[in-house]
């Protein structure tokens, strides 16, 4: 959905319900299932308020298996007027950063609900938050079996790689701790006097 920005009312605009956005997002298996918006403009900088919930698939990052993941948004965003033109060299201000643009006089709102849903997204999806994970001997699903895998102990190639790491991490912390005094490495500035 786009909107003139020259045609929002002095009274703002309500937008309530998803029968204005009938494909809001790329990914056709993204739904949006509710959406209260309030557009205002204040000369030519437009402000959306509001909230959205959307139901996007994800994948548990431990076990794997796919699940249904509804997100709930709250939309805050001030548009301004983009760059005239593509060369301009343009310099941000602290404030831009929470700036929006829009171009052509048209607003679009479809792109503002993808965005939103995208920055509400976790980094880590979890089907479930006490999700098992995979059983790193066998790959089954713990939430769906008991796994009887016995695990597997470390390679002992790797043994004195792990002396090694343990030794380097032990000396770079000094057992008094910081600025005890107790650490005697050489400090990274060293003066040319």
């Amino acid at each position: 959905m786009s909107i003139r920005v020259l045609e929002i009312p002095e009274t703002g605009l309500a937008i309530e319900g998803i029968a204005e956005f009938p494909h809001p997002f790329q990914d056709t298996a993204w739904v949006l299932e509710a959406v209260s918006l309030f557009v205002e403009k204040d000369k030519d900088e437009v402000c959306v308020r509001g909230h959205l919930r959307s139901r996007v698939p994800q994948t548990c990052s431990r076990c794997l298996q796919q699940f249904p993941l509804t997100l709930t948004a709250q939309v805050n965003t001030r548009f301004c007027p983009g760059p005239r033109a593509v060369d301009d060299a343009v310099e941000l201000r602290p404030d831009d950063l929470e700036v929006d643009f829009y171009s052509n006089g048209l607003l679009d709102l479809n792109r503002l609900i993808q965005t939103e849903t995208e920055l509400g997204l976790p980094m880590k999806p979890l089907c479930q938050g006490d999700c098992r994970g995979l059983c790193p001997v066998c790959g089954g699903n713990r939430n769906v079996t008991s796994c009887t895998c016995e695990v597997r102990l470390p390679d002992p190639r790797l043994a004195a790689l792990k002396e090694l790491a343990e030794r380097l991490s032990t000396r770079a912390t000094p057992r008094g701790g910081p600025g005890s005094g107790q650490d005697r490495r050489p400090s990274a500035r060293t003066s040319t006097r």
